[in-house]
């Protein structure tokens, strides 16, 4: 049986790949430090486990929900956005997907058709130029230099700005950098697109994991011409601590929204119900662990982002959210020997058993990132071990 074209075209997700190897030398008894997965190490808080254990025993959680999601959960979202966002939505512009990852997916399905063109900024997501080409769109990638901290600028996205052009994807705070767009940067951008009619994707799944003082400025809040020309796309994975809970929404104009629904009712049914319960807690429900969280986040930040940026060869910007580094290692390689990023970071994980993610999948071939979202004496240990294994290959 032959494999589809577009499959067979298909990057597997370099962060998957990585923490499955991790994981698999950890299963053969190997002492392995892993700063690979983009997700919080706290358990789910209990307000929202037991939001779910009611919704189990109550018999609500057993049926099937509408695939757009229940009601009582898509409202949940217009609370939360007005909330934090203070922008009006209805029930009617929100669609509850199976993760923001999906959310994604459902929007580039919806508006794109062949040929039609996303400007991506660079670095970026893994699955974000994926799943552009999987709804037969163009990635169109900016790169975007470690001295403006990775941002894109307007004179770039107009160069890159064709007739083809339908989307831009917008991820503030960023996966992988950590860096936030301030609101005149995003003012700017926002008024771009409205003025070319191309739709802001606004991943906006980072918002309230933002430290020293930073401040998350959401897109669609800077005007109602740039809010009707932005999808928010969010979820309840990062802030909440609940990766595995499978729950994320995109929220804009009602049009768009119905396609997704569309699509969704005819792929996944509907996310699943246990979940949509216990989201609607983690919405609604009381926020002090968001700020708990946050707030180990920022310590942690705080104290090994010296660690790393005095390891040999790494330059290195101190990001403002999210959880993650994202040094340029050009120079180690050089140092090591190396011109192969990803080849370093293989060679780190069976040498020095430090799992890190290569630059290479985020669009940046220079590059690793290492994700914070662990404890500190792990954090610390897995610095020692990458300056004892740079100082082992570098040529003397």
């Amino acid at each position: 049986m032959d494999i589809s074209r577009r499959a067979q075209k298909l990057e597997p997700s370099v962060t998957l790949a990585a923490s499955a190897k991790a994981n698999a030398l950890k299963a053969e008894g190997k002492d392995v430090l892993s700063l690979t997965v983009g997700e919080p190490d706290f358990t789910t808080p209990k307000n929202i486990q037991q939001a779910a254990i009611q919704a189990i025993e109550s018999g609500k959680a057993s049926y099937y929900t509408p695939s757009a999601g229940i009601k009582e959960l898509r409202e949940a979202v217009v609370t939360h956005i007005e909330r934090y966002y203070q922008l009006n939505y209805e029930a009617k512009n929100v669609i509850v997907t199976d993760g923001a990852k999906f959310a994604l997916y459902l929007l580039f399905q919806a508006v794109l058709n062949p040929k039609d063109e996303v400007i991506i900024p660079v670095p970026y997501w893994v699955s974000y130029g994926e799943q552009v080409k999987l709804a037969e769109g163009v990635p169109v990638f900016i790169s975007c230099a470690q001295e403006n901290k990775f941002k894109v600028t307007v004179e770039q996205l107009e160069k890159a700005r064709t007739e083809k052009t339908k989307l831009l994807i917008l991820n503030s705070p960023s996966n992988p950098t950590g860096m936030i767009y301030s609101q005149e940067e995003l003012r700017e951008i926002g008024e771009w697109a409205v003025l070319n009619d191309i739709l802001i994707v606004s991943d906006d799944i980072y918002g309230r994991l933002v430290y020293n003082g930073a401040t998350f400025t959401p897109i669609a809040t800077l005007s109602q011409a740039i809010q009707k020309q932005t999808i928010i796309i969010n979820g309840v994975s990062k802030s909440y601590a609940m990766t595995g809970w499978r729950i994320g929404y995109a929220v804009g104009d009602e049009t768009i929204i119905s396609a997704m629904n569309d699509i969704a009712s005819q792929s996944t049914s509907n996310p699943t119900a246990v979940s949509q319960y216990a989201a609607i807690e983690a919405l609604v429900g009381e926020q002090d662990t968001v700020e708990t969280m946050r707030q180990a986040f920022e310590a942690r930040l705080n104290e090994i982002y010296p660690l790393f940026a005095a390891l040999p060869g790494f330059k290195l910007e101190k990001p403002h959210g999210a959880f993650y580094l994202f040094p340029n290692i050009k120079e180690t390689l050089l140092m090591c020997g190396y011109t192969d990023v990803t080849k370093w970071v293989d060679d780190l994980l069976a040498e020095a058993q430090v799992a890190l993610v290569t630059g290479a999948g985020f669009g940046a071939p220079e590059n690793v990132r290492i994700s914070y979202a662990t404890d500190l004496e792990t954090l610390k240990e897995a610095a020692k071990r990458i300056e004892k294994f740079i100082e082992t290959k570098t040529i003397k």
